[in-house]
């Protein structure tokens, strides 16, 4: 019985927060930064121009919530991408296969 089983959460210690990879930390921290500025350079904003300055911040926040069986969105999002644009035709050779090209 020298089985060793690794815990469900032993990667979130190399998190930062036990959340947040310094990529994530870098998005919130560029959309909070956007947010501050535009609310304190636009004196008494219309409410349209409220929620166009509160935008980044939004976005940022969508980007780092987390998703069932992925980091979180932006990390699905990425791995969509890479599925769209990354190459179509896979080619496998099984381990039985003799083609004469593995010598």
């Amino acid at each position: 019985m020298n089985q060793y089983l690794v815990p469900a959460n032993s990667k979130k210690s190399k998190l930062i927060f036990g959340f947040f990879t310094p990529r994530d930390l870098i998005v919130c921290a560029v959309g909070s930064t956007l947010t501050l500025i535009m609310l304190v350079i636009i004196k008494d904003p219309p409410t349209w121009l409220l929620l166009l300055s509160v935008l980044p911040l939004a976005t940022a926040a969508l980007l780092v919530f987390p998703v069932a069986n992925y980091h979180n969105v932006m990390q699905l999002l990425i791995n969509i991408f890479d599925f769209a644009v990354g190459r179509k035709k896979y080619y496998w050779k099984g381990w039985c296969v003799k083609d004469g090209t593995d010598e």
